[in-house]
């Protein structure tokens, strides 16, 4: 079991610096923990990449029960040495003030040219916990896919972002087997398997809107 209490009553931050900030941020930590035998460590010094908090959603068409995927460059991809073009969903950073849900409807209409329908919540996750403070909102969200795809993103931002639809079966083969894969998108697509059934049942009575744009 972790120590008990607040996490502040666990953790003295002998000092934070920030040396580096541009587009992201990295911030420089010395501090100690407690031990799980009630001690102390000594002091550890650590760097916490700060990129913000992000939502994702994967959009999905429950009556001709297929799946919105985008398509882009990721230079840490390209860093790893592995191919820089990943499958996708819909993502983005969440701004001062505002929800995740509120991310993830801006944004699908931004990088996939679709309006959500109803959604439901996935969970919350720390992505990079070992060395990064940042967390993502999961979603998945009710979209008509009949016409989706081509080219979409904010070229200003240098965003080339293709968009395409695939079955359910196939969109499962795709997010399976050799890698390297978006992990979102493999934690969103095992819980599309699981939660299938219960969306089309769930989703087809609800009103019917025009979700593109």
């Amino acid at each position: 079991m972790p120590p008990t209490g607040h996490p502040s009553d666990n953790v003295q931050v002998v000092e934070k610096t920030t040396p580096f900030s541009g587009y992201f941020q990295v911030d420089h930590y010395t501090l100690k923990h407690r031990r799980f035998d009630g001690g102390w460590t000594g002091e550890i010094s650590r760097e916490v990449f700060e990129r913000g908090h992000a939502a994702a959603v994967l959009p999905y068409d429950p009556v001709a029960d297929r799946v919105v995927i985008i398509e882009q460059f990721r230079t840490g991809a390209f860093a790893a040495g592995q191919q820089p073009w990943l499958l996708e969903f819909v993502a983005g950073i969440i701004e001062e003030g505002e929800k995740p849900e509120e991310v993830v409807r801006r944004e699908s209409v931004e990088e996939a040219g679709v309006v959500l329908g109803p959604m439901e919540f996935i969970g919350h996750f720390l992505v990079t916990p070992g060395g990064s403070s940042e967390m993502l909102y999961l979603y998945c969200g009710m979209v008509d896919s009949q016409g989706v795809g081509g080219y979409h993103g904010i070229e200003a931002e240098g965003e080339d972002i293709k968009v395409i639809t695939l079955p359910f079966e196939q969109a499962v083969a795709r997010f399976s087997g050799d890698g390297p894969h978006n992990m979102t998108a493999v934690v969103a697509m095992q819980w599309l398997q699981l939660n299938r059934d219960r969306l089309r049942a769930a989703w087809a009575g609800s009103e019917s809107v025009d979700q593109k744009v």
